[in-house]
């Protein structure tokens, strides 16, 4: 394993060298965080959950959002001590060593490209759905779905994916103010449904309360905590913001305020719906003849769902929260939710491709991705790191108009919580090696929040289904190939 380490001043001197423009503000970051955050997750994941962990999946929102929160405070310690591009890719490299680095940088890819993807997918079947309900047709699959649904191409997916790109190119500052606008949007819907739902909960609903248990032994990531890995989603992006330390004004006070603030709106929000949603309908999971709860995303789940008697579940429901609000009687209100979740996510394709472009740009600038002088460059008019950006929001739009959606939240869940788990252990790191190294933000009870963070996460990585954890173990594996055949030694480390 490859130790050498970037000293922190040197990371430091380096973002100097090649800067990006600080526009940002703590109100942008918070609103830039609550984007990424609120967005497929809450809209879409909640019928997962239902059909994993029942009336249980109240406890795997809180699971989730404590794991998040533990980490978001060992990531505002570290953010605020290096105020550049980079996230837990540039944390590692400093404490952990470039090869640990990379292998944070790859999984980040999982996290931003692939979910950015899924997004699009996701925002893709929205805006059909509000098409067909709007005018009363039936746009032809061949250009609404890819491949693998019946169809030939996503267009709509292609084409969300390349506007959010080209806004990304324009500005970071004109991409923020966009967003905010989406982020009230996704708010106001989100205030609506619990102020509908709420009032009308009927406590037999969530009885039984956990009929999955709490573990699954069956490698499908089915209970409360199967529940909860895949719930993780709908937290994921909290910690894009800290990718923008670069081009955050004040980065030392700001960051850590966007990072928890948003964390902090979310979780209320998530467990109110999560209430509403449950105590209004119900969320028992859809079973076998035997009465074994079944995976969903498998065939036997779908076939399950399109029998009439299960046809009203939540854990069937495409859009589970419109879904909820026609099934209490509020079906003009539950389309506008589904408008709102239409324009809305976007705003999270956004966040997600901004975390990823960032990722690359520093990695590029650090010498250890082929082309690094061109991927590294700043467009001259609007000081973003537009090659990168193109190249990648290019990737995202093949992804999102000839692929699943399937279990990519799963995947993106295990680079997200690998990340999450270095950061952990990078915070506890430098204490050690730094204990006298200035800390605008010092992590509360940091011998207690770090291993709670590294264990919660790897909790998590391990609920996930077992054919994701492979699928993570094969991403990785390619990623070190690349890495020994280019960075390592390319990388201005290695000829020290």
């Amino acid at each position: 394993m490859n130790w050498r380490i970037k000293p922190l001043d040197e990371i430091i001197a380096t973002a100097e060298k090649k800067s990006l423009k600080r526009s940002l503000g703590a109100f942008q970051l918070t609103m830039m965080g609550i984007g990424a955050i609120i967005g497929t997750g809450i809209f879409v994941l909640t019928a997962e959950a239902a059909q994993k962990a029942g009336p249980g999946m109240m406890v795997s929102f809180i699971v989730a959002g404590f794991v998040c929160a533990v980490a978001a405070l060992c990531y505002a310690e570290l953010s605020s001590m290096v105020p550049v591009s980079g996230s837990a890719y540039t944390y590692s490299y400093a404490v952990l060593g470039e090869a640990i680095a990379w292998m944070v940088g790859w999984a980040l890819v999982l996290e931003f490209a692939v979910a950015a993807s899924a997004v699009s997918v996701g925002w893709s079947n929205y805006f059909v759905g509000n098409i067909e309900r709007m005018f009363d047709i039936e746009l032809a699959d061949t250009f609404t779905k890819g491949l693998y649904a019946g169809g030939l191409i996503n267009l709509p997916a292609a084409v969300i994916a390349m506007l959010v790109t080209a806004l990304l190119v324009v500005g970071t500052r004109e991409s923020a103010t966009v967003n905010a606008f989406l982020v009230l949007i996704k708010v106001a819907a989100l205030v609506l449904f619990v102020v509908l739902a709420i009032p009308v909960i009927n406590g037999e609903n969530f009885e039984p309360f956990a009929p999955n248990g709490f573990f699954d032994s069956g490698g499908l990531g089915i209970g409360i905590a199967g529940a909860a890995a895949s719930i993780f989603f709908a937290y994921v992006g909290f910690d894009a913001v800290a990718t923008a330390a670069e081009e955050t004004k004040n980065p030392q006070r700001n960051i850590p305020i966007g990072l928890i603030g948003s964390l902090a709106i979310c979780t209320v929000f998530y467990l109110l719906v999560a209430a509403g949603a449950v105590g209004s309908i119900g969320a028992q999971p859809v079973s076998d003849a035997s009465g074994i709860p079944l995976s969903p995303g498998s065939e036997a789940f779908f076939a399950a769902c399109a029998q009439p008697a299960n046809a009203n579940l939540l854990a069937c429901s495409d859009e589970p929260l419109a879904h909820v609000l026609d099934m209490i009687g509020w079906g003009k209100v539950a389309q506008l939710i589904a408008l709102a979740a239409f324009l809305a996510l976007p705003s999270v394709i956004l966040m997600m491709l901004f975390g990823q472009t960032r990722i690359f740009f520093v990695m590029a600038r650090d010498g250890l991705l082929p082309f690094n002088e061109t991927l590294s460059k700043v467009h001259p008019k609007f000081g973003t790191p537009y090659v990168v950006t193109l190249i990648t929001g290019a990737a995202v739009t093949i992804f999102a108009a000839f692929f699943p959606v399937g279990v990519l939240a799963d995947i993106s869940n295990s680079g997200t919580l690998f990340a999450f788990l270095t950061v952990a252990v990078g915070v506890m790191v430098l204490r050690r090696r730094e204990p006298n190294r200035p800390r605008p933000f010092t992590t509360p009870a940091i011998w207690l929040v770090g291993p709670l963070a590294f264990a919660g996460c790897a909790f998590l990585l391990f609920s996930l289904p077992l054919r994701t954890q492979l699928t993570f173990m094969l991403w990785t594996g390619v990623g070190l190939l690349v890495y020994l055949a280019y960075g390592y030694r390319k990388s201005p480390l290695a000829n020290r």
